[in-house]
């Protein structure tokens, strides 16, 4: 039986419901394969709708990426409108770059319409250490604006300093439609909405295999279900063997987060005074917030290939302390790792492997809101209006070089020599 990874998450959830293991055989209009975001968004708005839907999960609700990450609304993709608009055919990328906001307006949406309980609270700061990222927020700050986020402000070294209390940063972008939340808290509460609308959650049921067909059979060590279509939602924790074609094209990657032991309140005061959530500029950039009881939660870095580091502490306590010297020796409560799934394009990759058998992946970082908008567009395929879905799905994506073996050292090499152009602000 898998619990939850040990964090401050997992202990502070206001939600100890369990779901049971799936036993015998069911029927359904679709199978959803993974409780984590893009699994109980895609339920839950096919449930709201009136489709009898199952959602099974190998651990529990929120096992993976859902309940580890940095809990920051983030919008768009992981490449904003300049590259979408470089990189796509003019229909296309005004299609993608439409949506950008969606996600975190669903978010909210859901917030409110179910009364979650997750500490929502709005406005997150995109910080530049140098003129080379300032610049690049300007341009964000146009791009955005012209797509009709109007809630967005430059925020010069005075402003910067006045939202963050550290020395390092030049200026940055205020994003009121931002925000951040305690993601393990807002999937319980999206999996108790899930079941109100008449949806079944079975956790502990990984799935085994797929039969597939005109009425696809998803089959569990005691169970399956046979469905008119089948989600696969597992992201970095599906199994390989259920699609291997997935795995050619994204591969995962760790990220570390520690928490600190609770603040006393002058301190939380002067290292976020507005309770904004903060990222970096960086290509492998740092992350943080203050959480509900004014811890300060912190991530950064990434592990290629998804292999636990040593000390996940000694990884991230330097980061913490480069921005906050003041923090130097706090004492922390909390440390663990999660995966995440990167696709090469480092966009997220929507598709369907047959008529009946959709996949949803790759969100590349962006996955809080990406994965909210993604169960909204396989809804809307399913129900018979696929022109949004589809949208994603005709993007092409290429292999990583040098096949499964060698995407590590590659895309290590990589992040290397973008980590270096940070540096040199080339």
């Amino acid at each position: 039986m898998q619990a939850h990874t040990s964090s401050y998450y997992a202990d502070s959830v206001n939600d100890q419901q369990q779901y049971p293991v799936l036993q015998g055989e069911h029927q359904c209009d679709v199978c959803v394969v993974g409780a984590g975001f893009s699994g109980l968004s895609s339920a839950l708005h096919l449930a709201e709708q009136g489709y009898n839907v199952i959602v099974l999960e190998s651990a529990r609700v929120g096992f993976g990426a859902t309940g580890r990450n940095g809990g920051q609304i983030v919008n768009s993709y992981s490449r904003d409108v300049d590259t979408i608009r470089q990189r796509y055919d003019s229909a296309t990328a005004d299609q993608l770059c439409a949506m950008i906001f969606e996600g975190g307006d669903i978010i909210r949406e859901r917030i409110q319409r179910y009364d979650i309980q997750c500490a929502h609270v709005e406005g997150g700061v995109f910080a530049a250490l140098n003129a080379k990222q300032m610049a690049e927020l300007e341009a964000q700050k146009r791009n955005w604006e012209a797509l009709g986020n109007n809630q967005l402000e430059l925020l010069d070294r005075n402003g910067i300093r006045a939202a963050v209390g550290a020395d390092c940063y030049l200026g940055g972008l205020l994003d009121r439609r931002g925000g951040h939340l305690h993601p393990l808290n807002l999937a319980l509460g999206e999996a108790r909405a899930v079941v109100l609308n008449g949806g079944q959650i079975f956790e502990q049921s990984a799935v085994t295999r797929i039969d597939k067909g005109a009425q696809p059979v998803v089959h569990t060590a005691q169970g399956q279900v046979r469905a008119r279509q089948v989600i696969l939602a597992g992201n970095a924790y599906l199994d390989p063997k259920l699609a291997p074609s997935l795995g050619r094209k994204a591969f995962p990657c760790g990220t570390q987060v520690i928490a600190t032991e609770p603040l006393p309140q002058d301190l939380a005061d002067e290292l976020l005074p507005q309770n904004y959530c903060v990222e970096d500029c960086n290509y492998l950039l740092d992350y943080y917030r203050l959480t509900e009881d004014r811890r300060l939660l912190f991530g950064g870095g990434v592990v290629y290939g998804a292999r636990e580091p040593e000390s996940v502490e000694a990884l991230i306590r330097p980061k913490m302390e480069k921005v906050f010297p003041m923090l130097a020796g706090v004492g922390i409560d909390y440390a663990w790792t999660g995966n995440f799934l990167l696709t090469y394009s480092r966009m997220p990759q929507f598709g369907r492997i047959d008529d009946n058998l959709y996949y949803l992946q790759g969100y590349s970082g962006h996955g809080v809101t990406c994965t909210h908008l993604a169960g909204r567009l396989v809804a809307e395929a399913i129900g018979g209006k696929p022109e949004r879905f589809d949208a994603f799905a005709s993007l092409r994506h290429l292999a990583f070089p040098g096949g499964r073996h060698l995407q590590v050292p590659f895309t290590a090499l990589g992040a290397a020599y973008y980590n270096l152009r940070d540096k040199l602000a080339l």
